[in-house]
């Protein structure tokens, strides 16, 4: 790969495929040269134990999260998940991906408050997680959070869990430069990379992650489920604003205009080739690896291969993107 940066690649697009799927692509991610393995966490396969049994199977991969919704797990919890992970990997750099999700995920999939002051709840989620990760005993109180005496019950060594944050918006963007070790951006098109860089620095240095949807596809097979994808954000009001800063304003208005009035087949035709083209790329072997190193050269110090897994036979797609990503 021209880059030289390390590449991930995500389990998260095609976890439909099943957990047999994510252990054949932890190893041909291996045996090509990735660094580390990720899964997201909605409705489907558990993280930690996903990403357990692809460490298993992929023994030279880091793993990470990305992301678990912070509502859904206590910080006490996250930080056992995380160093039981640890300790079951301890070659391996566990990144610990957490984010504020959607109220889709929180309130009506798992029936969990989503609140109404996402900032002040992922700070003091992000200050107690790290103090959990401390091994020493905590005592904290919060508005959100609060432990008495808690001290995680799993030694580690030199090598702890590393925290990235999942954000889009100007202060999480910051409060992520601020607080963890690691940015994770996700439907960034490259061209807002340095953007959403400078929004980090304002906070400190943490590590630049981003997810990179990309696919050795056909457009006439996955132009569809391109536009549902978009949809599906573009409803979601971080996602929204996020698209509106990154250029595609009209799309944004037309899509949830369209969707307001219960229009769904206008809500997917306002989705435009320009930001299916620069968010859900599909292309040749060529193209994909391109739009990686469009990825890197923008400011992305870590990217993550998110396959779209859009053709008659998905996991040879994925399995091509795979290759072509790291230039295979």
């Amino acid at each position: 790969m021209a880059t030289n940066s390390p590449l991930g690649l995500t389990f998260g697009s095609y976890s439909a495929l099943g957990l047999d799927a994510a252990l054949h692509t932890a190893r041909l991610a291996e045996e090509l040269g990735y660094r580390s393995f990720w899964t997201a966490e909605a409705s489907g396969p558990e993280a930690f134990s996903t990403l357990a049994a692809a460490g298993a199977a992929a023994p030279r991969l880091d793993l990470g999260t990305g992301v678990l919704a912070l509502q859904l797990r206590t910080p006490q919890l996250a930080a056992m998940g995380a160093a039981t992970l640890q300790s079951l990997h301890p070659g391996a750099d566990i990144l610990l991906g957490v984010g504020i999700s959607s109220p889709a995920v929180v309130n009506r999939w798992h029936g969990a408050e989503y609140g109404d002051r996402p900032l002040a709840q992922t700070r003091e989620y992000l200050a107690l997680l790290r103090q959990c990760l401390s091994g020493e005993t905590v005592t904290f109180q919060g508005d959100f959070f609060e432990a008495r005496k808690f001290r995680l019950g799993i030694r580690l060594g030199d090598r702890r869990p590393q925290i990235i944050l999942g954000a889009l918006n100007p202060r999480m963007l910051a409060l992520a430069g601020e607080l963890a070790d690691g940015v994770l951006l996700n439907y960034v098109p490259a061209s807002h990379v340095a953007w959403s860089v400078e929004q980090v620095r304002r906070g400190g240095d943490a590590d630049i992650y981003a997810y990179v949807h990309a696919g050795v596809a056909q457009r006439v097979d996955g132009i569809d489920y391109a536009r549902r994808d978009l949809f599906s954000y573009a409803v979601v009001d971080s996602y929204a604003r996020n698209f509106e800063r990154a250029g595609y304003g009209d799309e944004v208005a037309a899509i949830r205009a369209a969707h307001a009035d219960r229009d769904r087949d206008g809500a997917l035709a306002a989705v435009s080739d320009r930001m299916i083209d620069e968010i859900d790329v599909m292309g040749d072997a060529a193209h994909v690896r391109s739009t990686i190193e469009a990825y890197v050269a923008a400011g992305v110090q870590h990217p993550i291969l998110m396959p779209l897994p859009w053709g008659p036979d998905r996991m040879a797609v994925i399995e091509a993107t795979i290759r072509a990503a790291i230039g295979a």
